[in-house]
């Protein structure tokens, strides 16, 4: 792992990061009252994303509850929010010019509506997907229910497709364990999930509240998961971004063909010494900077992050639990 992100002596997954719940009002776990379950909603915003959008719900729901995820539907024309099993909001659309700081405001206020019923809001695209680490945590309602801080951020990992050693995406199966390479992601270790009103801000990877990623709960970003998926969807926003203006400043100004050929080439050879991503050996200071208030992952952008960061193995703790 590049020294830029501080290395440190590698501990123990489960040494480094078990924390004891500790008493609450009632005498149970740190955010929950008389020892419950800790109450928890997740959010998305989505637009044309059927591939991974009923991914997204299944592995949410299963951790949640389908009753407390909200997917806000950005003008889709997929079908793809048709019939969830879970709440859909369908917007009017965001106004021409004011994308981001729409997407901000609405994720951010909506969050702080349901912080007077819920103890935890987490918020994250439909290609995110939030894992406690299995060795310590049962699932996502047994790792908050440990938790102590306001503002919590994951260390993330750009599942790719190895399309050297590795076939296209199976439906209904488990993408890992399909695939089982990839990119440590400094720019994804944001703040996701927070029990205070602070606003999320820059693209959701900023927040006006401090925090510091945590070695023991795991992003697995699927961008660049499958070739023919990444394809089709980069040349969606990429319409998106030469008609609109949306994201014409990041990956989105990116067609379809340039993606897939930059992952393939970020991809082009394998060893058998590849590394298992090991989150202990990373100083999570060193993957949060501060500017003005806000507190936000500190890291290049995707195309940069996926060429110069090396390929590792993904944990196989991890294998088909997405």
């Amino acid at each position: 792992m590049s020294g830029t992100w501080g290395l440190r002596r590698r501990r123990s997954p489960v040494d480094e990061q078990r924390v004891e719940p500790s008493g609450g009002p009632s005498g149970g776990p740190s955010g929950t009252l008389g020892g419950e379950p800790p109450r928890i909603a997740v959010l998305t915003i989505t637009r044309d994303e059927g591939e991974m959008l009923a991914r997204w719900v299944d592995h949410y729901g299963q951790q949640v509850g389908r009753e407390n995820l909200i997917v806000f539907d950005d003008g889709s024309t997929d079908g793809s929010t048709d019939d969830l099993p879970c709440t859909v909001q369908r917007l009017p659309g965001f106004r021409k010019g004011n994308f981001e700081a729409g997407r901000m405001s609405l994720a951010s206020g909506v969050a702080r509506g349901l912080l007077g019923v819920y103890d935890w809001v987490v918020f994250t695209d439909v290609d995110e997907f939030l894992i406690p680490d299995p060795a310590i945590y049962a699932d996502l309602p047994d790792y908050l229910a440990r938790r102590r801080e306001d503002v919590l951020a994951p260390y993330a990992l750009n599942v790719v497709h190895h399309t050297a050693v590795e076939g296209p995406l199976i439906s209904g199966k488990p993408i890992l364990g399909q695939r089982a390479y990839a990119k440590f992601a400094p720019l994804m270790c944001k703040p996701s999930i927070k029990r205070v009103s602070a606003s999320w801000t820059c693209a959701s990877h900023g927040i006006r509240a401090p925090y510091q990623p945590d070695p023991g709960l795991f992003m697995l970003h699927m961008k660049f998961a499958d070739l023919d998926v990444l394809q089709r969807q980069a040349d969606l926003r990429n319409q998106l971004a030469l008609t609109v203006g949306r994201g014409k400043g990041s990956s989105w100004g990116r067609s379809g063909d340039d993606l897939a050929t930059l992952l393939t080439q970020v991809t082009r050879s394998v060893s058998a010494d590849v590394a298992v991503f090991d989150p202990t050996a990373i100083v999570p200071a060193k993957l949060v900077r501060e500017e003005d208030g806000v507190h936000r992952a500190a890291g290049r952008g995707h195309i940069d992050n996926l060429q110069a960061q090396p390929l590792v193995r993904i944990p196989e703790r991890l294998h088909g639990i997405v």
